[in-house]
This record gives structure tokens, sequence and C-alpha cells, in this order.
């Protein structure tokens, strides 16, 4: 249930750019930064409510996109009572140590039609892993949605601890997903 932790750093993936690149600013309202996690079998799904996103990106030139995401850790909700008291906790997220989750990358690679990777960096609890983002971006006139989702091992960023480090109760395997929102910055 606390598995969930990974998912603000995906939204960050999501929108990149250059130095001469335009700035891109993020429709909260119309935009969600989540994750899917299991527990006991059974599936479930969270967001978080507070992160902010600065995206650089030219579409003439994807190599050169920058994209920085910070998540409040302590916003994770999931509607259950339960996970969303716990998920701040020292065992999972501890948002009191480490308030905020980052997601860094630079430079999209694209793939087929619309798809790009996104090399970058997730950083939770302090600790910063190497991840590859799949996404796929639409872009039309000064308006972009983008869409994605990056799975992960909860215990790879040390969310779990104690009898939640193992996958008994809660899976180890989180994704993180996104579906954004931007316009481009006049």
């Amino acid at each position: 249930m606390k598995a969930l932790a990974c998912a603000p750093l995906i939204a960050a993936l999501l929108w990149s750019g250059s130095a001469s690149a335009a700035e891109w600013t993020v429709d909260a309202a119309r935009s969600r930064l989540g994750f899917v996690g299991s527990q006991g079998g059974s599936s479930f799904e969270g967001k978080f409510t507070r992160w902010s996103a600065r995206i650089d990106y030219d579409p003439a030139n994807p190599a050169a996109a920058k994209v920085t995401v910070d998540i409040d850790m302590a916003s994770a909700q999931t509607g259950d009572a339960q996970k969303d008291q716990s998920l701040p906790g020292a065992e999972w997220f501890d948002a009191k140590g480490f308030p905020k989750a980052r997601f860094e990358a630079a430079g999209f690679k694209p793939k087929d039609s619309g798809a790009y990777e996104a090399p970058g960096t997730l950083t939770i609890r302090g600790m910063g892993k190497g991840v590859v983002l799949p996404f796929t971006l639409d872009v039309k006139g000064g308006q972009a949605h983008a869409k994605g989702r990056l799975d992960i091992v909860r215990t790879d960023f040390g969310v779990g601890q104690g009898e939640w480090k193992s996958g008994d109760m809660v899976a180890l395997q989180v994704a993180v997903v996104f579906d954004l929102e931007a316009v481009a910055k006049p």
C-alpha cells in the first residue's frame, strides 16, 4: 500500500527543453501525478496533490530538453485512510526526514511516432537512481500533452522498512504514472 512513493518522480519526465528552448507551464488542474501498487494481491492507485515541474523543451531539438519535478511526499493520497496515514511515515516515504522526491532528466530520445524516453535520476528518501522514463508526447502549437509510466522496485529507494521490506504484504513493484497538460510560456 505504501509502495506508491515513486509516483511523483515520473511526472517530471514528461517535459524537457534546452537553454534556448521554450519553458512550459504545467496545468495542474488538468494534470495528474500518481502511482499504482498492490497490497494483498489487490491493486490500488494513489496521487500526489502537491508537486511542481520545470520543463524546457524545443520540439525541434528533443535532445536538449530539461525537466525537474519536485514532489511533496506528504501529499500522497489513495482514498484509504489507513494508507494515507501510513505513507508519510518513517516506514514508507519518511516525509519528515525526506520531504521531497525529485526527478531530473536532460534530453529526450525519440522512439516511434510520438514516443520518447527520458533518461534521468529519480530520488526518493535521499536515494538517487538512474531510470529511463518512457512516455508519449503530443505537441500542437503552444499546448502539450504527455503521458507515461515508470515501473520501479520500491525497496531500491528505501520505501517499505521493517516488516514492509519484503513483498509479502505489499508488492515490491510500483508504477509511477503521469498524465500532464502544459502550455508554452509566451
